[in-house]
């Protein structure tokens, strides 16, 4: 398998070369904590087997939530969360998109456009619930933000996976949509364009191209949420392109294979400093949250859930402890390793 961390040593010079002025400095943290992810440059850490008393050394990883090789057990835990706030009704999975003629003005102000784009799509959603003849009451949300196509083209967008009910606090109901339709998409979409605008207005963000009138907004029923919950828990903290999906490196230029929505296979190659640039164009401005929790899902409405769970006559579990990871297995007879250091310098060889 191509190592990521090869292709960034290999290549940076042509990245600079190729677009040294575009990368910001979120891009060169990113490379430089890949380039060290795992090799033995990086720090390490130290490990004892009591069992047979044998010692090694490894690489400690670098940590980035754009590196392929990191953060898994991450993504494990928030599914796992994630799992435990399901609710007993039907959810929706409703994918807010903003037209292309935006994505330049996103790219040049991320921070401040990712942050509208999550909080417009969320403003949406509730203030439809609110209006609902069925529903007339506060729902939840979690969402998700991507900025990438399944080519690994710049294309930001934000995922809501919505229940279809919503709390009164009020007259202490519940309420529901029993059918498998929740929103009209294009009435969505149309509310959706007014707060955006209205949210750029606000924050003196000016485009100077003209946009169209239809914006696009999809509401998909998604059945009792787990499934989505694990479509898009893959691709929140291990980057934007796994390792194994990397084919081929030769003569300048990387080959690697992306899938579609059904399961189409495309390969593309490019040359090596272009394609590490389509990876660092997903890295997220520093501690940027990607991922929010809204209404009577945040965490800080408890009152709000413990009315659902009364209404709903159900008890949804305590979000569960974190887990631990994995324990690291001696090489010589398989016992677990305990750690004895970590953070060394590595100023010799790795020991096995």
């Amino acid at each position: 398998m191509i190592l990521l961390s090869q292709l960034v040593e290999r290549y940076q010079d042509d990245l600079e070369r190729r677009h040294g002025p575009q990368l910001l400095p979120s891009h060169r943290q990113a490379l430089q904590a890949m380039r060290r992810c795992r090799q033995q440059g990086s720090d390490q850490m130290v490990l004892h087997c009591s069992d047979c008393e044998h010692t090694i050394k490894i690489p400690h990883s670098c940590g980035h939530r754009s590196c392929p090789h990191c953060q898994h057990h991450e993504s494990q835990q928030w599914i796992k969360r994630q799992r435990a706030k399901l609710l007993p009704v039907q959810y929706f999975l409703i994918t807010f998109t903003v037209p292309a003629e935006l994505r330049p003005l996103i790219w040049q102000h991320q921070r401040t456009a990712y942050d509208l784009l999550l909080k417009t799509a969320w403003q949406t959603i509730d203030s439809f619930a609110r209006r609902d003849p069925k529903l007339r009451g506060q729902i939840g949300a979690h969402a998700v933000l991507h900025t990438h196509n399944r080519r690994l083209y710049f294309h930001p967008h934000v995922h809501l996976i919505v229940p279809a009910g919503a709390v009164n606090q009020q007259r202490h109901e519940w309420r529901t949509k029993a059918t498998q339709y929740l929103f009209h998409a294009a009435n969505l979409a149309k509310v959706f364009r007014a707060k955006w605008y209205e949210g750029m207005r606000r924050l003196g963000l000016q485009v100077k191209t003209t946009l169209p009138q239809e914006w696009v907004v999809d509401c998909k029923h998604v059945g009792h949420g787990d499934k989505v919950l694990l479509y898009l828990g893959r691709y929140l903290y291990r980057g934007v392109l796994p390792e194994e999906n990397i084919l081929s490196d030769a003569d300048g230029k990387v080959t690697f294979r992306t899938t579609d929505n059904q399961g189409h296979e495309t390969i593309q190659t490019v040359c090596g400093g272009d394609f590490l640039w389509l990876l660092l164009r997903h890295v997220l401005p520093k501690r940027f949250r990607r991922v929010r929790d809204f209404g009577i899902l945040h965490g800080n409405c408890k009152q709000l859930i413990q009315l659902v769970q009364l209404l709903l006559k159900v008890s949804l579990p305590d979000q569960p402890a974190a887990s631990q990871k994995p324990p690291v297995l001696c090489p010589r007879c398989r016992g677990v390793m305990s750690i004895i250091a970590v953070r060394v310098r590595s100023m010799a060889p790795l020991l096995c």
